[in-house]
């Protein structure tokens, strides 16, 4: 895996030079995969990288996972709490659909955490304007093939180093840069709303999709579950869609 972080670390690199900008910035949310981002971006820019934990009606106990993740890589971090921010907006959109009589309760779990993620996005690039530094995204191959991750929210980045990693080898990245115990070990989760995790809400586990992307034999319940979340998120994977010229 040294080899393989030494690659990755190169390579960010490379694309920091190229493009004019100055260094990185990842968002930490105390799960696996952006802690190793923090870990790769302060190798590759050990002066010129900040980590920003972004609180949003969160546990505490990721901001306490952040916390050790920043502090296990030596990397610079900020704090900046959306918990008002996104009540505020929240409420003023839920307040003008109900005003006209459209506003949809049913709709409205999976809106607050799609909002919660794009505020992050806002966060992540206004710090990096600060800084000009490139955003680097945390999406591993199983949330990149099965669209498990918000368009225009944790999305919405200018470099994804995990993207052709499994689950399982973030993990073993993870545990050869040095990443906290209690994180390596903690159920994914996107922290969206109490309780949740990402294999209760995709329907499969990550060791299914990993053994999937392996082109591994898996039940055929599972490889349905993964072929349709794929083929609903082929939007989230491209530029926004545009005629051809007239």
């Amino acid at each position: 895996m040294e080899e393989k972080i030494n690659k990755l670390v190169e390579w960010l690199r490379e694309q920091v030079k190229n493009s004019g900008l100055n260094g990185l910035i990842v968002g930490i949310s105390g799960g696996i995969d952006s802690a190793v981002v923090s870990h790769l971006i302060k190798r590759a820019f050990p002066e010129n990288s900040i980590g920003v934990i972004m609180p949003c009606k969160s546990n505490p106990k990721d901001r306490e996972d952040a916390l050790a993740v920043a502090e296990s890589a030596g990397l610079k971090q900020i704090t900046v709490d959306l918990t008002n921010t996104h009540n505020v907006l929240f409420t003023e959109i839920e307040n003008q659909l109900k005003g006209i009589g459209e506003w949809k309760e049913e709709a409205s779990k999976l809106g607050d955490a799609n909002t919660r993620a794009r505020l992050r996005m806002t966060t992540l690039y206004t710090v990096a304007n600060n800084y000009g530094y490139l955003v680097v995204g945390t999406d591993n191959a199983a949330e990149w093939h099965t669209g498990y991750f918000t368009k225009y929210g944790d999305g919405g980045v200018d470099l994804v180093p995990l993207v052709h990693f499994t689950k399982g080898e973030v993990r073993e990245l993870a545990i050869t840069l040095g990443v906290p115990d209690q994180v390596v070990n903690k159920a994914p989760s996107a922290g969206l709303w109490e309780g949740q995790t990402d294999e209760n809400e995709m329907g499969t586990t990550y060791n299914m999709i990993d053994k999937f992307l392996k082109g591994e034999e898996i039940p055929e319940k599972d490889r349905q579950i993964i072929d349709r979340l794929h083929e609903r998120s082929h939007h989230k994977r491209s530029l926004a869609a545009a005629p051809p010229k007239f």
